[in-house]
Parts: structure tokens; sequence; C-alpha cells
């Protein structure tokens, strides 16, 4: 029988994802949406046209490599490969395919743990390009859908925590949706709303900024505190709040009132915030004031505590935010804006 290995030999596979940016994120974790399930609770996305590609290459026999920018490459053997430290997930996911002589090359246009959902994208593209691969040797093609659900259930075991679902999702599907989340045992584990078409990207891309604050966000902190905060029943009516606010959000949008929008997300952040003020550092801060003078919205990506932020506005608004954002940018190393494009395909896999 064909090896994996003896596959890459002769055709190696790569694999793309897309990265995002949210609203309402949290409310995709099952600690919240089960108990909150009667508010429809959703989440909202744009995938980015900021990719994180994984490639396939063969490597020794009996043995695993990941090399990834910004991390130390590892070598293991394929059926002893840990599942701790910052490649542990893409180990794990290898172990799940029983993968091995092959090394997995991950290239991301996103800064590492910049809370774009990064890990997740590398998750999403990691099992389409391993499905494929393997398909070859009778095991079927995964569906978009199974790829997704694979790649949350594998991130949430090895990383011992609640896991929210939305960034594999953006990762998967692209373009700008909102992802409901039913609550019921015998419902779908998510539902998608596409919010704008492809038609209204432009439109949406002209009414964005996306900064990158220059140092990593610790997404555990905030997250572990939100959920402690929620089971000790503690903020429940804040979290009441926050659903209210993204669906607001998201209704602005679909019929893109950016007033409207921009309104809704500054509450939710400001709901956040009296949670968790250190969502946002010093630079974030700044950032944040800046958008509210110029009569724009902002939010960080993910659960905030470093990584980026991104703002909504009216067209000229974000014009003239642009440069007072470079501005504070300036004031730290590898701080920057970012494309802020959307991307409309999800997973592609060649």
């Amino acid at each position: 029988m064909k090896t994996l290995k003896n596959f890459l030999e002769s055709s190696p596979v790569t694999a793309s994802a897309a990265c995002r940016i949210d609203c309402g994120g949290t409310l995709d974790i099952k600690t919240f949406y089960y108990p909150l399930h009667h508010l429809s609770p959703c989440t909202f996305n744009i995938a980015l046209d900021m990719k994180t590609r994984v490639r396939l290459l063969p490597f020794s026999s009996g043995q695993v490599q990941v090399s990834s920018r910004g991390f130390i490459t590892e070598a293991h053997p394929a059926d002893n490969a840990p599942f701790s430290g910052p490649l542990g997930l893409i180990f794990a996911i290898a172990t799940y395919f029983r993968a091995e002589g092959v090394h997995i090359e991950i290239a991301s246009e996103s800064p590492p743990r910049s809370a774009l959902g990064g890990s997740s994208t590398a998750a999403v593209a990691l099992i389409g390009a391993l499905s494929k691969a393997l398909a070859g040797e009778g095991a079927p093609r995964m569906s978009t859908e199974q790829i997704v659900l694979l790649a949350h259930a594998i991130e949430e075991a090895v990383a011992g925590i609640s896991c929210g679902l939305q960034d594999q999702l953006a990762a998967a599907y692209g373009g700008v949706h909102a992802w409901y989340w039913p609550g019921e045992p015998e419902a779908p584990p998510f539902k998608g709303t596409e919010i704008l078409t492809k038609e209204d990207y432009t439109i949406l891309e002209t009414r964005l900024l996306l900064a990158y604050c220059g140092v990593p966000h610790e997404s555990q902190d905030i997250n572990g505190k939100w959920i402690d905060q929620f089971v000790r029943g503690r903020a429940r009516d804040l979290w009441t709040e926050i659903v209210s606010c993204t669906n607001e959000f998201v209704q602005a949008v679909t019929v893109k009132d950016w007033g409207a929008a921009v309104r809704a997300v500054n509450k939710e952040v400001e709901i956040r915030r009296k949670m968790t003020p250190e969502v946002f550092d010093e630079i974030g801060i700044a950032l944040v004031d800046k958008a509210l003078a110029h009569g724009c919205g902002a939010r960080f990506t993910g659960s905030g505590g470093g990584g980026c932020i991104w703002a909504l506005g009216e067209e000229e608004n974000i014009g003239n935010l642009r440069p007072e954002w470079i501005d504070i940018l300036s004031e730290r190393e590898d701080a920057k804006l970012l494309d802020a494009r959307v991307d409309p395909k999800g997973l592609e896999v060649t």
C-alpha cells in the first residue's frame, strides 16, 4: 500500500484557510450559549484575506516534523508526539490521522498570536490537506462541516478548556457571517447566515481598519475569567446585554446601517471592559479613544488582551482615523496596520 510519504514525494499537498475579525465572541462556547439559547445568541465574523497555508512534504519514515514562522521547529516519532506546547495542536491532528513520514510546513500571513484565530485556521487547513492526501488510500474526503467540527473537537481536547467554534467556521467558509448557536441537543451544532454578499465587500472594506498592537494576546486569561464569572452566577445580566448588542450589530450590518452598527459594537465593548478592563493595553486604549472621537466603533479581536483591534465607521470617518492610528502604532515596535480585505473562499486545498 502506498504510504503518505510515498504519496507526498510525487504529489505535495497545500491548503489555505482564512483568519478573522469578530464581534460577539465567547458566545460560541457551550458554557454560554446553552444557558442563553432562548435569546438566540450569535457570533459575527469577517473572514480576512490573510491566509494561513499548510504544505505537506515527505519526511523521515515514522516521524512528523512541524515548522512554523515564529516557533521552534519540532520533530517527533509519529506514535509519541507531544500535544503540549505551541505546536501541540498540529501534532494532535497528525496523530488523529495516523500521519507519519510527513513534514507539516505552516506559513501564516498574520502575526503570531495576534488573536485572529490563527491556530484554529492552521488546524482547518491541516485537516483539509490530510483529508485530501489520505483520500487516495480509500478514506473518503471530509466535508467542510466535518473538517470544522473535527478541528474544534481536537483543539478543545488538547487545550483542556472550553473553546468556541467561530474561528474554525470563518477559516473554512470565508465571507461575512453571523453564526447562531441553537443550544438544543437535537439541533445542528451551528447555523450560518451570510450577512453581506461579495458585491458588498468593497463597501465594507472602505469602512474597516485593522491594527496589530505589537504584542501577543493571552486569550485563556481573559476567556477563563469570563467563564469563571459566568459559571459562578456573576455578571449574567451583562451577558444578556452582550447577546442583545451582537444581534443589533448583525442586523445593522445586514442593512448597512453603519451608525447603528457602531453604536452596537461600542456598547458591547463597553460591557466587556466593565468585566475585564485588561482587554485593552495602553496602545489599545489610545486606539479605541481615537476611534470613538471620530465616530467609529472599535473592538478587540478574539478575547483581547493583546493582538489586534479593528474599527468600523463611515468611510470618511475611517479615512480620518487611519493616520491617527498609524501615529499611535508607530510608538511600539512591530505594531502596524494590517490589510482588512474580505476573503470570500475560506478553505482551499490543492
